[in-house]
């Protein structure tokens, strides 16, 4: 039988702490309430097993680094959920998946689900624990599919959300990985060609005594300051570039960084299209699986990447609390929230059908995201293009035209 630590307070308040034996947790807390204690701590004893780092049936633990890839989570939820779907029992079907995960993150969770669940806890309590893998929506989703008795079912349309959720990703990252090379690369060669190969070009220009066009100066200037500053500017760009890694992930970078997408002209309709498919996607899946339009909107907005509709959707469950309808509680956000969601949304609260609306919302506004890359695409790397020949064409000018002069005085 499991093990509890428990620190609890007397009727004097005098602070008592103690282990007992209980099946569950629930249990070990009635228990100590009927002894006349009021429990302010509890927790499960660590078995020997556990201490020494094995996990089930008694494997050592690897030493790991880092975390549990998406694309490896969704795997594992798809695999969980047609094991479900066949019958086992839970604890066989996470151990059958525990044998075949490669050594890793995931491997080493599962082995500790394995035994919190071998302890009596449930499923959604063990995973609880491990929040660097599943998160306060998985959490939640797996706890309604236990409560109603349809796990399987759960687990396949958090599959389904992890799956849409991955390929929306996969767009976004598709449609930004090509201007994000080329620029780069522009960079790189840029400062590549003003520390290697100008130098001897310019200093070729400045022993013949002849007037220099006013674009061969510009680049002759850039041209000796990199060279005399080559580690300052390096070093400058990589100090920049890692302070503003470290300072986003900060709580006031990531408002910053929020607030200024919402603001950017070209950016702002595709970061609320994103946004907006996210909140309709995990809503409308937390209320089809049972839970609450309150309790889905913390969790909801706990996996929301924007800070800043992360505040509406906290605000909008207390304003629901005191009797706002969800219409009303978001409609007060025009800038957020557009009039067509809100107009849609009370259109579900009317009918009593806002989960499949919400359903509804986000497959628009996924469709919508999805043109916009593909628009965006298209506009971008002509715009690239010309960039490039505008550089290509100035250096040429910078270049080619001294020695034009220089070839006309010698004649």
């Amino acid at each position: 039988m499991p093990t509890f630590q428990f620190e609890a307070m007397d009727p004097a308040g005098k602070e008592i702490k103690d282990v007992i034996e209980a099946a569950n947790e629930e249990e070990a807390q009635a228990t100590i309430r009927g002894m006349g204690y009021y429990v302010t701590k509890i927790s499960a004893k660590k078995s020997k097993r556990t201490a020494e780092k094995k996990g089930c049936d008694g494997k050592i633990r690897a030493f790991v680094i880092g975390g549990v890839k998406s694309k490896e989570l969704t795997m594992f939820t798809r695999q969980l959920s047609i094991l479900q779907d066949a019958g086992l029992p839970i604890l066989r079907s996470l151990k059958i998946l525990e044998q075949q995960s490669k050594p890793g993150r995931l491997k080493n969770t599962l082995m500790d689900v394995c035994e919190d669940i071998e302890s009596g806890s449930t499923l959604s309590e063990s995973m609880s624990k491990c929040p660097k893998v599943f998160d306060r929506l998985y959490v939640n989703m797996i706890k309604a599919g236990e409560a109603g008795g349809a796990l399987e079912l759960i687990l396949q349309r958090l599959a389904d959300f992890q799956e849409r959720a991955q390929s929306l990703k996969r767009k976004i990252k598709g449609a930004m990985i090509y201007p994000g090379v080329i620029i780069s690369a522009m960079v790189i060669i840029g400062i590549a060609l003003a520390i290697f190969v100008l130098p001897s070009l310019t200093a070729t220009f400045k022993d013949f005594d002849t007037q220099l066009p006013f674009t061969t100066k510009i680049v002759i200037a850039f041209s000796d300051f990199m060279a005399g500053h080559a580690v300052l500017v390096i070093g400058g760009l990589i100090a920049l570039v890692g302070g503003a890694i470290a300072g986003l992930r900060t709580k006031a970078g990531k408002r910053l960084l929020g607030g200024f997408l919402l603001n950017m002209p070209l950016i702002s309709p595709v970061v609320k299209k994103i946004n907006m498919a996210r909140f309709a996607r995990i809503l409308g899946s937390l209320m089809k699986s049972g839970i609450s339009v309150i309790q889905g909107l913390h969790v909801t907005s706990q996996a929301m990447d924007n800070v800043y509709y992360r505040d509406v959707l906290e605000e909008a469950a207390e304003a629901i609390k005191v009797g706002k309808p969800l219409t009303e509680a978001l409609g007060e956000h025009t800038k957020l929230f557009p009039f067509i969601v809100t107009q849609m949304l009370a259109i579900g609260e009317e009918t009593g059908n806002l989960e499949n609306i919400l359903d509804q919302l986000a497959e628009h506004f996924e469709a919508e995201v999805d043109d916009t890359m593909k628009n965006m695409s298209s506009i971008i790397e002509p715009m690239l293009l010309l960039v490039i020949g505008a550089v290509v064409g100035f250096l040429a000018l910078a270049l080619i035209s001294p020695i034009y002069n220089i070839s006309n005085s010698i004649q």
